[in-house]
């Protein structure tokens, strides 16, 4: 059975299962660096296909978001 991803907090739990933690202190630093230990447990062969393109969904939804918050920052 796979696993639906839908949120960041699903990804840190996928990433947790392999022993990886992310805190930087930035959310969207977090996110990038969670899309970076995704890409090597793919490459390494640990992740189905179908999971990791969901995960890297999920964080480049998340990190859309992320930079549209700063934009707006920016602009007030």
């Amino acid at each position: 059975m796979m696993t639906v991803l839908k949120n960041l907090y699903d990804v840190q739990q996928l990433l947790k299962k392999y022993g990886i933690l992310v805190h930087l202190g930035k959310r969207k630093w977090d996110i990038e660096l969670m899309a970076i230990e995704l890409d090597n447990l793919y490459k390494a062969g640990l992740l189905e296909k179908k999971i990791y393109l969901n995960a890297k969904l999920v964080l480049k939804h998340e990190h859309e978001y992320e930079e549209r918050l700063e934009r707006e920052k920016r602009l007030d």
